[in-house]
C-alpha cells in the first residue's frame, strides 16, 4: 500500500510509485498512435474523417463514467471492508491477550506457559490469515508460534488458520476443564475467537467471491471501443490537438478501468491494495511485548513509499 504524503503538484505528474500508469501505458501508446495517424491522415487529405459532432461522444462518455464509477465503488468497498476485517483482527488479538495475562495466574510455571501457547497461537493465526489470502506458504512465519507436536497436524491441514482456530478452541476448553479461569471469563474469550473465526470467513467471502465477469467485460469492452472510436470523432473539430485529448481521456478511463481491477483483490501485493505483512507484523510485536518479551522484530517501514 502507497503511504506517502501528497506530493508536491509539480511532482505529481512525474509520481510512477503507485501510479496505474505502468499498468496502461501499452492502452495510452495505442490509443496516441492511432490518433496521431488519424490526424495526420486528416491534415494532408482533408475531408478524410466526416464531423460527427461532439454531443454524440458525450453521451457515451458520460455512460461510460456511470459504469465505471460504480464498478470502481464496488471495488471500493471491497478494499475498505477488508481493511475494517483486518482492523478487528488487530482488535481481537489484542483483547484476547489482554484476557489471558490478565485471568490467567502466571504464579507458576503451568499458568506461564498457557499464556505464552494462547498468545502464540494468536500470532500464528494472524500470520497464517495472510498467507491463506496471498496464496503464499506460511511456515516460515507460524512454525515459530506452534509446538512441535502440532506441525503434523498443522502441515496436512487444507485450511491452515481455521486448523490453528481448532488449536486454540481446544486450549480454551483444556483452561476451562482445570479450573484457571472463571465460566464468564472464558465465555468472554470464546467471543473473541469466534470473533476471529468471522474475520477470517469475511476475508476469504471477498477474497473467493469476485466482481461477476460479465459486467467487468463489459466494462472492458466499451472502455477500448470508445476510445478507439474517439479520434474519429475528434479529429475533424481539434486538428493537431486530438492526439493530445485523446490520451487524457484514454488515461482517465483505462486508469478508472484498471484501479478497480486493482482494488477488487484488496490482498495481494501491488501496489495500492493492503499492507498485510505489515498488519500481521504488528499484531505479533504488541502480543510478543505484552507477554514480556525484549527480542522483537522490528516494524516493517515503508520502502520509498511502498508499505507491503
Amino acid at each position: 500500500m502507497i503511504v506517502r504524503q501528497t506530493p508536491h503538484p509539480f511532482k505529481i505528474f512525474f509520481a510512477l510509485r503507485g501510479s496505474i500508469i505502468p499498468k496502461i501505458y501499452p492502452q495510452l501508446l495505442l490509443v496516441t498512435i492511432l490518433s496521431t495517424a488519424i490526424t495526420i491522415i486528416q491534415h494532408w487529405i482533408p475531408d478524410s474523417f466526416p464531423y460527427y459532432g461532439i454531443a454524440t461522444f458525450t453521451l457515451l462518455g458520460i455512460a461510460l463514467s456511470l459504469f465505471l464509477g460504480f464498478r470502481n465503488n464496488a471495488s471500493y468497498q471491497r478494499w475498505w471492508e477488508a481493511r475494517m476485517l483486518w482492523g478487528q483482527l488487530v482488535y481481537d488479538a489484542r483483547s484476547l491477550t489482554r484476557q489471558v495475562l490478565s485471568f490467567i495466574d502466571d504464579d507458576n510455571e503451568h499458568g506461564r506457559e498457557t499464556q505464552r501457547t494462547m498468545v502464540y497461537l494468536t500470532i500464528a493465526f494472524a500470520h497464517a490469515v495472510r498467507h491463506r489470502l496471498r496464496g503464499t506458504p506460511p511456515w516460515a512465519d507460524i512454525k515459530p508460534f506452534v509446538t512441535a507436536v502440532d506441525h503434523d497436524g498443522m502441515h496436512q491441514a487444507k485450511n491452515v488458520p481455521d486448523h490453528i482456530m481448532r488449536l486454540m478452541g481446544k486450549h480454551l476448553g483444556d483452561i476451562r476443564r482445570q479450573g484457571l479461569v472463571s465460566e464468564q471469563v472464558i465465555q468472554n474469550m470464546d467471543e473473541r475467537l469466534t470473533s476471529m473465526t468471522i474475520v477470517l470467513a469475511a476475508c476469504e467471502r471477498i477474497h473467493n467471491t469476485p466482481l461477476p465477469f460479465a459486467y467487468m467485460l463489459l466494462v472492458h469492452r466499451t472502455t477500448y471501443l470508445y476510445c478507439i472510436m474517439l479520434p474519429f470523432g475528434l479529429v475533424a473539430s481539434l486538428g493537431w490537438a486530438t492526439p493530445l485529448v485523446c490520451a487524457v481521456i484514454a488515461y482517465t478511463f483505462f486508469g478508472l478501468d484498471t484501479l478497480s481491477e486493482e482494488l477488487e483483490e484488496p490482498f495481494g501485493l501491488a501496489a495500492n491494495q493492503l499492507p498485510l505483512t505489515a498488519l500481521s507484523r504488528t499484531i505479533e510485536i504488541n502480543l510478543r511485548e505484552a507477554l514480556g518479551e525484549t527480542n522483537l522484530p522490528t516494524d516493517i517501514m515503508p520502502i520509498d513509499g511502498y508499505l507491503p
